[in-house]
Order: C-alpha cells, then structure tokens, then sequence
C-alpha cells in the first residue's frame, strides 16, 4: 500500500503541476468551451492555474519525503475534495457544465477517499520496518546485569 500511495502522489503531483502550467500559459483557451470568455475570466483562469501547480508540488514534495507524511496527504486529499464539493455546488447553482468537468468533478470525489485510506500507509511501512523484531529467529539478549 505504501508504493500505491507514493506513486499516486507523484502522478497527482506531476499531473497539477503540468495542468496548473497549461492553464497559465494557455489561459482561456486551456478551459474547455470557454475559449472566449473574456479578460476577467483568462485572468482567474492563469491565476489559479498558477495555485494549482502549486498544489501538485506540495503532492511532490509529500511524495518525496521518507515516509510519506500522512497528515500532509490528508489535507491535500482534503483540498482536493473540497473542490470536488465546489463543483457539486456549481451543478447544483447553475446547471451542467461542459461533459469533461463532470469528469473531473467524478475523480476529484474519488480519489480523495482513497487517499484518506492509504495516507498513513508508509509511515506504517517505515514503523514496521524499524520495529524490533521478535519471535523466531529474533536475537536474544541476556537480561542486563547477568
């Protein structure tokens, strides 16, 4: 489980990271069916992209640390909920939106809950891993003073 949390944080990382990018340089025209949409709207659009690579350099950095620290992946897997929940709420306000932010919409409510389960699984792989070991093939020492 520790190497699916890891390679998930480094895929999501890359991933916000590469799209945060896209939206910076591409502006209006990196949101679909909104190539149009004006000043106000292409400037929201790089400002948050820039946040967004943001987010996926902290999933990096969580990703890099040994082990992966679970309370980081907790709180960028709430993050990430919550704009899942922001979505919901847009669909509930205004309607359906263009078919691919329902798609996203579906995995940013996902893979929060996936995260949430496996976000102490490499801090439990390194406890286990540093841990005495005992029984059967343990060493054994003389009590102290004997």
């Amino acid at each position: 489980m520790a190497g699916v949390l890891r390679g998930s944080a480094w895929v999501m990382g890359i991933a916000c990271v590469a799209i945060g990018l896209l939206h910076v340089v591409g502006g209006n025209a990196a949101i679909p069916g909104e190539g149009d949409a004006g000043a106000t709207v292409d400037s929201l659009g790089r400002f948050l992209g820039a946040v967004f690579a943001g987010y996926g350099l902290a999933w990096i950095w969580a990703a890099r640390q040994s082990p992966v620290p679970a309370a980081a992946v907790r709180w960028l897997a709430a993050v990430f909920l919550l704009g899942g929940a922001g979505r919901l709420l847009s669909l509930a306000v205004h309607g359906r939106p263009h078919w691919f932010q329902l798609v996203l919409t579906v995995i940013e409510l996902v893979l929060p809950p996936l995260w949430f389960w496996l976000a102490a699984a490499d801090e439990r792989a390194a406890a286990t891993a540093a841990a005495p070991r005992t029984g059967a093939g343990a060493a054994v020492r003389p009590p102290a003073g004997a």
